[in-house]
């Protein structure tokens, strides 16, 4: 493992912790060049789908992506970064449960909102606004009129 401070490949392994219910392993290292520290994670690699865009172009799954939108949208909210590897986890997950070969963007982006919608209203709007691409203000409005219709048939 590169050291992110000086790029030496020599390090130890300081401490090792089983996280995310035991699916990451957290590894905590030492450069024995600069001495300076850096965490780890290690997963199990899995297989997933590839993702058919809009457009009909065709791309491997990206993690980061689905993270940072996640960020974006969760900006100046009580999201933790812990909860937002958790949406994250479970959506990978459904994705592998599905068991296809492809699937569509669109997908990824209606479950991304009904974690979102779960976690923090404010972030499911934000998100939804980009990625649904409302073309005028009463769209929106559809949108949140839906939010209040869902959580006061919940209460």
């Amino acid at each position: 493992m590169k050291c992110p401070f000086c790029t030496e490949l020599e390090n130890k392994v300081i401490d090792s912790r089983l996280s995310n219910q035991g699916a990451v392993i957290r590894r905590r290292r030492e450069c024995l060049s600069c001495t300076r520290r850096f965490t780890t994670y290690e997963r199990v690699e899995e297989i997933l789908p590839m993702v058919v865009k809009k457009d009909g172009r065709r791309e491997t799954f990206d993690r980061a992506k689905v993270i940072a939108g996640l960020k974006l949208a969760c900006q100046k909210r009580p999201v933790s970064a812990e909860q937002i590897d958790t949406v994250v986890d479970g959506i990978e997950r459904k994705l592998q449960e599905l068991g296809e070969k492809e699937i569509p963007s669109s997908v990824i982006g209606e479950n991304v909102m009904r974690e979102l919608a779960r976690l923090d209203e404010v972030a499911y709007v934000r998100f939804a606004s980009v990625y649904r691409s409302f073309k005028d203000l009463g769209e929106f409005m559809s949108e949140l009129k839906e939010l209040i219709h869902e959580r006061r048939e919940k209460k």
